[in-house]
C-alpha cells in the first residue's frame, strides 16, 4: 500500500516537473488611447482616455507640446502658431508598453479688411495638409460658404477672400479646415463689419418675386453699359433680393463699357472694357481678384504688339481692339473677339477676327497661336443691317462636344459654326444658322415654319441649353428683332409701314446638324422690345432668364431682367428693374466662387 502511494506521488511530481503544475504566464499588457487623432484650437483643452488591458495600476500621460494632467486632460499650447502634438500614455507597471495619439493644434484664423469694403480676407495656418473654407452670414447660423482652398502639404498659411456680403453690415465668419486624414476643425466665430458704398454710385434696383414661386438661387451678375457719362458702378453683383453684394470699377474712361465679365476657374474675374466707335476702341482686358486688385491687363496696343511678333497664319494684322465677348477653353486658352477694318470699294468696313492668345493661366504675356478672319470667309456684299459695321460679332461659344466655335454676328442675323478643332481645324464655316442660312426652321410640333420673321434678328447672348453641343443639341438666345423686316423687304427694319412691328423674343432652338433643322421649342415675345444688348440662358431649375438691356417701353437708360417658366404662356417668376443704367447682360451665377452653389 505504501509502495502505491509513493508511486502516485512520483507520478504527480513528474507531472508538475513537466509543467502541468507550473504557474501560468500573465497575459501581456496593452495600452490604447482615444481619440487617436483630433484637432483643437490653441489653448483649448480636451479629454483623452487610456484603455489598459491586464493592468490596473494606470498610465503616465505625456505630451510633446502643451500640457496634460494625470487624468488625461490635455491643454494645447497658447500662442499664434499651429503645431502637431503627440499625446502618449505609458503603463505604470510596464514602461515598455505605451500608445500615442495625434493632436493638430490650430491657431485661430485672422480676419482683415481689404481694398473692397464688402470683401474680407480670412487667413489661417493649419499644421497639416487639407482644405480650408469659410462659412459666413449675418448671424451665427452662417448660411453661405466660400470655396475650398488647399493647405500646403506640410501645413502653412491659407488666405481666402470672403465675398458676397451686403455693405455696411455686421457678419459672422468661421473657418472650416478639413484635414486629409478626415479630421475636421471648426474655428471660433469671428465678426466683420463691411463698409459703406457711395450711395450716388449704386444702381437703383427693384426686385419682384411672384407670390408662390421660387426663383433659381444664386447671384445676379450685372454688366452695365455706361450712359450719358454716368459714374455709376459698371459692374455689380446682387443676391436674388436685389441687395448689392459686390462691385467693381476700373477707373477707366466712362465711355469704356465692360462686356463681358466672366468668373475664371481661379476665382478671379476677367473683364473686357472697350469703346463702341468703332467696337474695340481703346480696349483694356483685365483680370481682377475679388478685392478688385488688378492681376493682369492687356491693352489693344499690347495685343497688336503680340500679333506683330506672332508667327501664326493670318496674325500679321492690326486690330482696333477686343470687344463684346471672349471664351475661356478647358485647356486654359483664351479666345478673343477683336475688330479690324478693310477698305472695300472705297468704304472702310469693320469686321471681326477671333484670336487664340494661348494659355493665359501660365503665360501672362499674350502669345497669339491662331487667328480667324471674317473677311477671309464671308461675303462682304451681304449687308442686311447697319453696314459698314458689317458683322458686329457679339458672342462666342466653345462647343466642347467637337472642339469647335460658334459665334453670333448681330449685323448678319446669324450664328455660324467654325471648324476650330482646338486650333487644328480648317477654319471653314460649318454652317450658318438664321435667316438665309443653312437650316430649315420648324415649329415646335415639327411642321415647317414658313414665317421668316420667326427667325432671330440682331440677336445677343446665346448660350447652350444641353450638355451636348454638337449633333443634336439646343441653344437659347435673345432675339432683339431690330431688322426683322429684312425678311419682308431688303434692308427693312421693324416698325416701318408694311413691315413687322418692333418686338423681341427669346428663341430656344433644338438643332439637328445631320438633318439641318432648327426647331423653335420655345419662342415667346418678350414683355418689351429691347433694341440692343441682352442675353438668355436656361437656369438650373429649368426656367429661362433673359435680359432686356434697352427696353423701349422704359424711360431712357433703364433695363429689365426676367426669370420665366418654360410654359405657354410663360409665367414670370422673378423680375429685376434697373433704373439709370442699361444692363448689357445679366447672368444668374451659382455664387461668387467656382463650384459653390448659394
Amino acid at each position: 500500500m505504501l509502495r502505491k502511494i509513493c508511486r502516485s506521488v512520483c507520478v504527480l511530481c513528474v507531472f508538475a516537473f513537466s509543467g502541468g503544475c507550473a504557474q501560468q504566464t500573465p497575459p501581456p499588457i496593452t495600452v490604447a488611447v482615444s481619440p487617436q487623432s483630433t484637432a483643437i484650437a490653441t489653448n483649448e483643452s480636451m479629454q483623452f482616455i487610456a484603455t489598459v488591458n491586464n493592468d490596473t495600476t494606470g498610465v503616465i500621460w505625456s505630451a510633446s507640446d502643451g500640457t496634460i494632467d494625470a487624468t488625461g486632460n490635455y491643454t494645447a499650447p497658447a500662442g499664434p502658431q499651429s503645431t502637431i502634438a503627440t499625446i502618449t500614455a505609458t503603463s505604470k507597471k510596464d514602461m515598455t508598453k505605451s500608445a500615442s495619439a495625434t493632436v493638430k493644434v490650430v491657431a485661430p484664423g485672422q480676419v482683415a479688411a481689404t481694398a473692397n469694403v464688402q470683401v474680407a480676407q480670412y487667413t489661417i495656418a493649419p499644421p497639416a495638409a487639407g482644405n480650408v473654407s469659410v462659412q459666413f452670414g449675418t448671424d451665427s447660423s452662417y448660411g453661405l460658404t466660400t470655396w475650398t482652398q488647399p493647405v500646403p502639404q506640410s501645413g502653412g498659411a491659407v488666405g481666402l477672400f470672403v465675398a458676397g456680403m451686403r455693405a455696411n453690415t455686421l457678419y459672422h465668419l468661421r473657418g472650416i479646415v478639413q484635414f486629409s486624414d478626415g479630421i475636421q476643425f471648426t474655428d471660433a466665430d469671428q465678426t466683420f463689419t463691411t463698409g459703406a458704398l457711395p450711395a450716388t454710385m449704386l444702381p437703383i434696383l427693384t426686385v419682384t418675386t411672384t407670390a408662390g414661386m421660387t426663383p433659381q438661387s444664386g447671384i445676379e451678375l450685372l454688366d452695365f453699359a455706361a450712359t450719358n457719362g454716368t459714374t455709376q458702378f459698371p459692374i455689380a453683383v446682387t443676391d436674388v433680393s436685389g441687395n448689392v453684394l459686390w462691385t467693381y470699377t476700373a477707373g477707366l474712361p466712362v465711355n469704356l463699357n465692360p462686356n463681358p465679365i466672366k468668373l475664371m476657374p481661379n476665382g478671379n474675374f476677367l473683364i473686357n472694357f472697350s469703346g463702341s466707335s468703332p467696337d474695340g476702341a481703346s480696349s483694356v482686358l483685365q483680370e481682377v481678384d475679388l478685392t478688385g486688385t488688378l492681376i493682369w491687363q492687356m491693352t489693344a496696343v499690347q495685343l497688336n504688339a503680340a500679333l506683330a511678333a506672332a508667327t501664326c497664319a493670318g496674325c500679321n494684322i492690326t486690330v482696333v481692339g477686343t470687344h463684346h465677348d471672349f471664351v475661356m477653353l478647358p485647356n486654359g486658352h483664351l479666345i478673343l473677339i477683336a475688330s479690324t477694318t478693310q477698305v472695300v470699294s472705297g468704304t472702310t468696313v469693320t469686321g471681326d477676327v477671333l484670336i487664340d492668345v494661348g494659355d493665359m493661366d501660365t503665360n501672362l504675356v499674350p502669345k497669339p497661336v491662331w487667328l480667324w478672319n471674317e473677311f477671309d470667309h464671308l461675303d462682304v456684299s451681304r449687308r442686311p443691317y447697319a453696314f459698314p459695321d458689317w458683322t458686329h460679332t457679339n458672342a462666342i461659344l466653345y462647343s466642347s462636344s467637337d472642339d469647335n466655335l460658334i459665334i453670333s454676328m448681330r449685323h448678319q442675323n446669324w450664328l455660324i459654326k467654325i471648324d476650330y478643332n482646338n486650333g487644328m481645324g480648317t477654319g471653314n464655316i460649318l454652317w450658318h444658322l438664321g435667316y438665309q442660312g443653312d437650316f430649315t426652321l420648324l415649329k415646335a410640333d415639327g411642321s415647317m415654319d414658313t414665317d421668316l420673321t420667326d427667325w432671330f434678328y440682331a440677336q445677343h447672348g446665346p448660350s447652350f441649353v444641353t450638355s451636348n453641343t454638337s449633333g443634336k443639341f439646343s441653344l437659347v438666345l435673345f432675339d432683339n428683332g431690330d431688322d426683322r423686316g429684312v425678311s419682308v423687304v431688303a434692308g427693312g427694319t421693324c416698325g416701318v409701314a408694311g413691315q413687322p412691328a418692333c418686338y423681341s423674343t427669346v428663341s430656344l432652338l433644338q438643332l439637328d446638324e445631320t438633318a439641318m433643322t432648327a426647331t423653335l421649342a420655345f419662342h415667346p415675345t418678350t414683355q418689351d422690345y429691347s433694341w440692343f444688348g441682352g442675353n438668355a440662358e436656361v437656369l438650373k431649375n429649368g426656367n429661362i432668364e433673359y435680359d432686356e438691356c434697352g427696353a423701349t417701353a422704359l424711360p431712357a437708360d433703364n433695363a429689365k431682367i426676367f426669370e420665366v417658366t418654360q410654359t405657354s404662356p410663360p409665367q414670370t417668376v422673378w423680375e429685376m428693374q434697373i433704373a439709370g443704367q442699361y444692363a448689357y447682360r445679366g447672368f444668374r451665377l451659382p455664387s461668387l466662387y467656382p463650384g459653390v452653389q448659394w
